[in-house]
């Protein structure tokens, strides 16, 4: 089994359902110790309890200052820590032409302006310590091809897959690697109230969904997301920097959906 021991791992919005709770749950299972942050603190120390070996940082990753504190907070409990999984984010379904000024500003302060402050500060740390790391940012399918309603959302996320590339290639002479994990449709609640937006019943559409539009017809749990994040995190991975791996069932590759090009049988 594989053995992350020796890391100490952020995982930024991990105190939730879906994708976060996937790594973090796959993390722990390998051995990793969890630093779990979210914006209420409450959250944060109500995930933990989870876990084995987790500790609880409260800040809005948003405001710089708070990030800066959470740093310092951490360094104080565990010193300098090796992994960054950027997972915080948020979505918005809506028409390009309805979205409001602060929708947008929303969106993007989390999705992008997060991330690149969560890294920022984490690479400060390895590189004030003289020490090798790996971040694993969340992006999405929406960052490769999108539909409508979700110009915003899907924008953010190339940004996401866009400096993933830019900074794998300015860190990697400090040993530092930085990947992506794109997930498709994940099963799980949090989906449930995106899906009613266009569907009564969310289980018969994620049902037709995975079989009709993945060329691998078994749902995506979260933990499949973590363990892909897992792999990137650690040294099975150590000659892959830069890149996105779209855990997706096969989405991303097919041109047509099954019922365009298969007979029913």
């Amino acid at each position: 089994m594989l053995d992350l021991s020796h890391l100490k791992v952020l995982v930024t919005g991990g105190g939730g359902v879906g994708v976060g709770a996937g790594v973090c749950e796959a993390l722990d299972q390998f051995g990793a110790t969890l630093i779990i942050n979210e914006k209420e603190s409450e959250k944060a120390e109500q995930a933990v309890k989870k876990y084995r070996n987790a500790l609880p940082v409260q800040a809005d990753i948003t405001d710089e200052a708070q990030v800066k504190r959470m740093f310092g907070t951490i360094a104080e409990k565990l010193g300098p820590i090796n992994g960054l999984v950027n997972n915080a984010g948020v979505g918005l379904t809506k028409a390009v032409q309805d979205i409001e000024e602060w929708e947008f500003d929303r969106l993007y302060s989390v999705n992008v302006k997060g991330m690149w402050l969560v890294s920022k500060y984490f690479v400060r740390q390895l590189l004030a310590h003289r020490i090798p790391g790996n971040i694993v940012n969340v992006s999405s399918v929406h960052g490769f091809a999108s539909q409508p309603n979700y110009s915003t959302y899907a924008s953010s996320k190339a940004a996401v897959e866009g400096f993933t590339r830019a900074i794998a290639f300015e860190l990697g002479r400090y040993g530092i690697r930085c990947n992506a994990i794109g997930p498709g449709y994940v099963h799980a609640e949090q989906n449930f109230d995106l899906i009613r937006k266009w569907a009564d019943d969310p289980e018969a559409w994620a049902r037709e969904f995975k079989d009709d539009q993945q060329a691998l017809h078994h749902f995506i749990e979260p933990v499949d997301c973590g363990n892909t994040a897992a792999f990137l995190l650690s040294e099975l991975s150590r000659s892959i920097t830069g890149q996105t791996i779209y855990v997706d069932g096969g989405k991303t590759i097919m041109l047509f959906n099954r019922n365009y090009v298969e007979p029913k049988v």
